[in-house]
């Protein structure tokens, strides 16, 4: 078990200790303690591919052709596509945070909610939906390879379904294990590989989509305004589930160019994003893409199907071994006494007995549709106190008291609790929850304006005006925050029973 330590972790480390991240072959031990500066190292266009790799995704294939099958026309729908994803920009905003920090961001949320208000949040935000994460991705790629090993006559059925789901999982596990430095290091091969596969794929998309597509009813009026503001919903739920990019920054050195750290983190997620969402619009113009790995692999040559196949699993593998490299730091934050690797290896049992309903009890298309409809009504505010935290602290992050805990700490408030930050996402989930409309209940707003989703603007734009209106009223965030120390120095040690930062072992 861990022992409280003194509030601070000085920011240098004997010459004799080995730094985490220096080899992709080295087990990261570093939990959410803080990177000393001599540990910093990289530069901000790194995180191009770290950031693409999980988006040259099967996943926006599926999310793009449901655009067309919820009757869009193809103009209208690579609108959406192009607009929705602009929420990219958000992901990258709170990447900045990583580096002022030099925390995870699921620290860094203390500063919003309050130490012990943080905890209550990660357990929703933080923990279950990237569980729920984990699963869609993970359902993915499992019905990918399990259509792969009946195309080979391999035995079939729940069991055999089971060990192709653990598999996946066990692999991914391996890359949350190994940490930043593998993801690093890995994550721009596995970048120019899917590139390579699904450009490919696009290349045989392309030579038959119907470019004069159109639906056989037209949407008109509200019917139109309705299938436009749900398909927003599904395409800009996927950036606003992206809270951990200070997670990937975190290593960056400390005076890292923001525009840079910003700029390469949304633009690497963007333009993937909305290439292969675009392409799986145009595949549903003339493909039956309510089973999209089917319609896919009837306009591939046999030969290159494995090749595709493979291709869904590695991008599944990099897009759940980052989610479940920040959910092992998530449950940390939330206070479980567990080190990094333990913590991935239970957010990772979690998820696939997740995986394991979702492909045995329900149908994919309607798992991921449903997902996506339901998380922005919490991702969505949280997004937007973030944003709105860094802006008003201008960045000015102390990594040092947001790790300290400590009960007369800045980051204490008032019981632990910071009311702004939790007023702010609960009404604005309470706004969100009354302008959404799903496949199966809408909200009363929602309802009365025609069936018309405005779940993101409703939660985001009420959490942020909450958050800074509370904010400013209680005086809880300083006008003009003190810059954060260059340097960690060591706090005080705490009184006796107070709270002290427990710096996870590896």
């Amino acid at each position: 078990m861990n022992q409280p330590l003194p509030a601070a972790v000085p920011d240098k480390v004997p010459d004799t200790a080995a730094a985490p991240d220096a080899s992709a072959a080295r087990l990261e031990t570093r939990g959410i303690d803080l990177v000393p500066d001599a540990e910093r190292r990289g530069r901000p266009g790194e995180l191009f591919a770290i950031w693409a790799a999980p988006n040259v995704s099967y996943l926006s294939f599926v999310v793009g052709a449901a655009l067309v099958l919820i009757g869009l026309t193809l103009p209208q729908a690579i609108g959406v596509i192009l607009v929705g994803n602009l929420l990219w920009i958000c992901t990258g905003v709170l990447a900045l945070s990583g580096p002022a920090a030099g925390t995870s961001g699921s620290v860094v949320s203390r500063a919003m909610y309050g130490v012990l208000g943080n905890r209550i949040v990660l357990v929703l935000t933080g923990w279950l939906i990237a569980s729920a994460y984990l699963a869609l991705n993970w359902s993915a790629a499992s019905v990918a390879g399990i259509g792969l090993a009946d195309r080979y006559g391999l035995p079939a059925g729940a069991a055999a379904e089971a060990v192709i789901v653990t598999a996946i999982a066990g692999g991914t596990m391996l890359i949350a294990i190994f940490g930043h430095a593998l993801i690093v290091r890995l994550y721009p091969a596995l970048c120019a590989f899917l590139t390579v596969v699904f450009v490919v794929v696009t290349g045989y998309v392309l030579s038959r989509a119907d470019w004069s597509y159109a639906p056989a009813e037209p949407l008109h009026g509200a019917a139109l305004v309705s299938a436009l503001a749900a398909g927003f919903t599904i395409i800009a739920s996927t950036p606003l589930s992206y809270s951990n990019s200070p997670d990937l920054a975190r290593y960056l050195p400390r005076d890292s160019s923001r525009v840079a750290v910003a700029g390469w983190t949304a633009l690497g997620a963007y333009l993937p994003s909305v290439v292969f969402t675009s392409v799986g619009a145009l595949a549903a113009t003339s493909l039956d893409m309510s089973d999209p790995q089917a319609a896919l692999e009837s306009i591939l040559p046999g030969w290159f199907v494995p090749f595709f196949v493979i291709a869904v699993v590695a991008n599944t593998m990099a897009n759940n071994g980052m989610t479940s490299y920040s959910a092992g730091l998530t449950v940390q934050s939330i206070g479980v006494r567990l080190a990094r690797i333990p913590a991935v290896l239970v957010i990772g049992a979690l998820g696939t007995v997740m995986t394991l309903y979702a492909i045995l009890v329900f149908d994919f298309l309607t798992s991921v549709n449903t997902m996506l409809e339901l998380v922005a009504a919490v991702t969505g505010p949280a997004m937007a106190v973030a944003v709105t935290d860094l802006v008003m602290r201008r960045n000015r992050y102390d990594g040092p008291e947001l790790l300290a805990e400590r009960r007369d700490g800045p980051f204490w408030y008032r019981g632990g609790l910071h009311w702004a930050g939790l007023l702010a996402l609960v009404l604005g989930g309470a706004a969100a929850a009354l302008c959404i409309e799903t496949t199966f209940w809408s909200g009363p707003i929602a309802a009365a304006a025609g069936d018309v989703n405005l779940v993101i603007p409703a939660g985001m734009l009420t959490a942020a005006a909450v958050y800074w209106a509370v904010a400013r009223a209680t005086g809880s965030i300083p006008r003009h925050p003190a810059t954060a120390p260059a340097a960690a120095v060591p706090a005080p040690a705490p009184e006796p029973g107070e709270i002290g930062t427990a710096v996870p072992q590896a």
